[in-house]
């Protein structure tokens, strides 16, 4: 916006494309169906994902393009099969490309990445559920958080589980993001240990009754420890965007400075 009035006040541009580059702002119409909301990160801290599954992979690599041209970046999500990851891929001309499993970050090469001080953790019971870590990664990390993960540390071996959380809550995590498949305990346990708030993401890894997340999902639903939010089977783009919430509030309320007054400094004057 500043952008746009400076150009309009040093007489670069007239009122008319003033008014039309505001607009854009707001929404951007790429061809005949697809409207981008291109202030959501702005008006909500969540960042709008691109949705690749069911789309043309020409489609999805023309919204990735004219929204990183526009905001600084683009997140694709699902890209589920390798024409789509060819049409990102040839992006790198114009653009710093970062791939994942399913994932993609499309970022135009003079975006810096904000960074706000605050730090998540996400925990992975297997390395099948590594294509939802790098989902909530790339959401969190767009949203300015340092994220730190370990994966391979389910309930099969719960010994493995110790050393990273115990690091984790050393760096100072804020908030945990758990996914686990199967019998989805790993976060209710991991919320049974720690004093930061626990999201669970159940993953669709499992078979037979209960399978692709049921059982996952009901079980963190049941979760007895207080503290644990779920989002929905396979849901790491939710669950990252929920971290990143949190992370920039607690990063918010870090920055205010405190009242004199507060309940805390009252207990410290009467010791």
């Amino acid at each position: 916006m500043r952008d746009i009035l400076e150009k309009l006040a040093s007489g670069k541009i007239s009122v008319e494309q003033a008014e039309k580059e505001i607009r854009r702002l707001y929404v951007d119409q790429v061809g005949e169906w697809v409207r981008l909301d291109l202030e959501r990160a702005w008006r909500r801290r969540v960042p709008e994902a691109i949705l690749a599954e069911g789309k043309d992979p020409d489609v999805t690599a023309a919204l990735a393009k004219d929204m990183a041209g526009t905001v600084g970046y683009a997140i694709v999500t699902r890209v589920m099969d390798e024409d789509h990851r060819k049409a990102l891929e040839n992006l790198t001309a114009e653009f710093q490309v970062r791939e994942g499993k399913r994932c993609f970050v499309i970022r135009r090469k003079d975006h810096i990445p904000s960074k706000i001080g605050e730090r998540i953790g996400v925990l992975a019971a297997g390395t099948a559920d590594v294509p939802l870590v790098e989902e909530v990664q790339f959401v969190a990390e767009e949203m300015g958080c340092e994220v730190e993960v370990a994966v391979d540390v389910g309930m099969a071996g719960i010994h493995r589980l110790f050393e990273p959380l115990k690091k984790m809550l050393d760096d100072g995590v804020v908030v945990l993001v758990v996914v686990a498949g199967m019998e989805g305990a790993l976060p209710g346990l991991v919320a049974s240990l720690v004093d930061v708030p626990v999201i669970g993401v159940p993953s669709s890894v499992g078979y037979g009754y209960g399978g692709k997340g049921e059982a996952a999902l009901m079980s963190m639903l049941q979760a007895c420890p207080m503290g644990v939010s779920v989002v929905n089977v396979d849901a790491g783009v939710a669950a990252g965007a929920f971290a990143g919430l949190i992370a920039n509030e607690v990063a918010e309320g870090r920055r205010k400075p405190r009242r004199p007054d507060s309940d805390r400094d009252r207990m410290g004057q009467a010791s």
